[in-house]
């Protein structure tokens, strides 16, 4: 009896004992970032942006995901209307869920409602301050509409984190000449 209940304890304190200390691994988006952050050509952060985008696109809910997958699908059938119906129902059943507005947004500024595509962009970034394309998409905006400084500062947020952003670079370099002035 004596001999199992040292077993017992020996097991125990074995049990006890702290693990050696591992830092914790990265989350999965965080070193999806620091990746693309290194990226040396659009090429090759392209595949980078498509595994954020994925993330991005995961809101936790099967009936979202489901309201989503239809949508983009009617989307691509140039159905808009459906397409309309479909990302509003996701934007009232998960307005924190920041794709029902990116999606949202990219359909209005498609049927021409810039103020309505400019408001939902907003959000987009507000629930996800990450979302790259969604900040390069209002600078566009901006930009159209003249507004060279908050288009300028939405581009550097973008490229600050994705600094291959197609586009972006090239729009920011414009920008800091029309904005800041050409340096002496």
């Amino acid at each position: 009896m004596r001999r199992i209940l040292a077993v017992c304890l020996a097991l125990a304190s074995v049990a006890a004992a702290p693990a050696p200390h591992k830092p914790p691994p990265k989350p999965p988006l965080d070193a999806l970032f620091a990746d693309l952050a290194q990226a040396g050509s659009p090429e090759d952060a392209k595949p980078i942006e498509e595994r954020i985008y994925a993330l991005f696109e995961q809101s936790g809910s099967a009936s979202i995901d489901l309201l989503m997958a239809r949508g983009t699908a009617a989307l691509a059938a140039g159905d808009d209307e459906t397409a309309k119906k479909l990302f509003d129902s996701v934007t009232d059943l998960a307005p924190r869920y920041a794709e029902g507005w990116h999606q949202k947004a990219q359909l209005q500024a498609q049927a021409g409602d810039d103020e309505a595509a400019m408001i939902s962009l907003q959000k987009t970034i507000t629930l996800n301050p990450r979302q790259f394309e969604a900040l390069s998409q209002l600078g566009d905006m901006l930009e159209e509409y003249g507004r060279k400084d908050g288009a300028l500062a939405m581009y550097k947020r973008a490229l600050a984190l994705d600094p291959q952003l197609e586009g972006a670079a090239k729009h920011a370099h414009e920008l800091e000449k029309a904005v800041e002035g050409q340096g002496i």
